[in-house]
């Protein structure tokens, strides 16, 4: 499904064929999440991952292009099989609201990216929305995986 564009936000949606268990779990399991994390071609190193309101998420994203982007997120709300709540410190500053919704045994995963200023927005809203869909594409490639 394509992204929204709202008041300096990116609302991505996308319906999975597994469980919304399985789905959550992909994204607090630290093994499952740096899979899939990030656009195609990039790679992960974790640094810190404490899954816990306040806890800081660190992680060095590697690109295909050969360059390292260092990621501090700290995560402010975790409702287990609902809601992910985390702020990316770094720049760009943003919110992620990942929210879970089950559909009689399929997952449908709603991704809201909500930017702390316009200026950053119109910046980055014209990849951040694909790349959210390369995040989606690179999820269900994982959860197919087992």
């Amino acid at each position: 499904m394509a992204a929204i564009l709202g008041e300096n936000e990116i609302v991505s949606t996308r319906e999975f064929e597994f469980s919304r268990e399985r789905v959550f779990e992909a994204w607090v399991n630290p093994e499952l999440l740096k899979r899939w994390w990030g656009p195609n071609g990039f790679t992960n190193t974790f640094h810190e991952f404490e899954i816990k309101p306040g806890g800081n998420w660190r992680f060095t994203m590697h690109g295909p292009n050969g360059v390292d982007y260092e990621n501090h997120n700290v995560f402010e709300e975790i409702v287990p099989l609902e809601r992910i709540v985390l702020k990316h410190m770094s720049n760009p500053e943003f919110r992620v609201t990942a929210i879970f919704e089950d559909l009689d045994g399929r997952a449908r995963l709603t991704f809201r990216q909500l930017f702390m200023d316009k200026k950053t927005f119109e910046a980055v809203k014209a990849y951040a929305a694909d790349g959210n869909e390369q995040n989606f594409d690179r999820l269900n490639l994982v959860l197919q995986e087992g």
